[in-house]
Formats: C-alpha cells, sequence, structure tokens
C-alpha cells in the first residue's frame, strides 16, 4: 500500500490552532476586539484547512477566561507572564485554554499540538519552554489522565 498524501498534514483542529494562534498574538499586540479579530481572520485567511467553529471557540473563549488561564499558567513559568515571549504566550493560552476546558482533548494532544505551533511560530528554544509549562500544568489539571501514562 502507498502511503496516503495527507499522512504529514495537520489536520482541520491543528489548522484551527495554527490561526488562532496568530489572531490571539494580534489581540495580545492591538487589544482589538476577538470578534473583529475572528471575523477579519475568516474572511481574509484561507481557513478551509482549519475547523472554523474551533477556530472561533478559542479566539473568543481564551480572552473570554484570560484571568482563569493566565493564573493557571503563572505557577508553572520562571519569569512573570508579562515577559514570555508574545507567540508563546498565545500558544500557551491556546494549550492552557484546552487543558482547562476541553477535557474531551487528551493532554497529550494539547501539549503536542501546542510544541508544534511553537516550533513553527516561537523561538528557537521555545518549544521546550512551552513543553515544560504545559506538561506541569496538565499534572495539576488533569491528574487522573496523566497518571494512566504511568
Amino acid at each position: 500500500m502507498s502511503e496516503s498524501p495527507r499522512k504529514n498534514l495537520p489536520g482541520k483542529r491543528s489548522w484551527a490552532r495554527r490561526c488562532a494562534a496568530q489572531a490571539l498574538y494580534q489581540w495580545q499586540l492591538t487589544g482589538q476586539e476577538p470578534a473583529v479579530i475572528a471575523s477579519q481572520f475568516l474572511a481574509d485567511q484561507d481557513l478551509s484547512k482549519a475547523d472554523p467553529g474551533y477556530f472561533r471557540e478559542l479566539v473568543h473563549e481564551v480572552p473570554k477566561r484570560i484571568a482563569e488561564i493566565d493564573a493557571a499558567l503563572e505557577p508553572f513559568l520562571d519569569r512573570p507572564l508579562a515577559q514570555v515571549d508574545p507567540v508563546e504566550q498565545a500558544i500557551l493560552r491556546i494549550g492552557g485554554y484546552e487543558l482547562l476546558q476541553r477535557p474531551d482533548i487528551a493532554y497529550r494532544i494539547v501539549i503536542n499540538e501546542s510544541v508544534e505551533l511553537a516550533k513553527l511560530f516561537g523561538a528557537e528554544q521555545g518549544h521546550r519552554f512551552v513543553n515544560g509549562v504545559l506538561d506541569k500544568l496538565a499534572r495539576v489539571a488533569r491528574p487522573i489522565e496523566c497518571a494512566r501514562r504511568l
């Protein structure tokens, strides 16, 4: 059998996360309303590869729950969140949201997707930082699920 040409292509949720990371980065830098940014992305970007519903969820829910997400992340940071690279902030916030609010998504998938985003958009070693922070948060936010991996 030959390999599927889709083998290494990201799925619709992966594309949604990728676009949401860019949109949340824009939100962090400009302070624009998330709904305006989401509308711009949906109009201007090719989201045919993405799950638009999941993109909208991330772009609307992460800012709505920012205090809760940031508070959950902060104990695992080696510096104040304000000093974290804005790209990595956006990625950590997406991962934090998913770990806290989307138990239907396995924590390993959340971490892996976040690490891949950090490799794509973040600083040279940013993926290691993102992996470490989200792994620690997962152990607190999802202790039963994490205990099963042992």
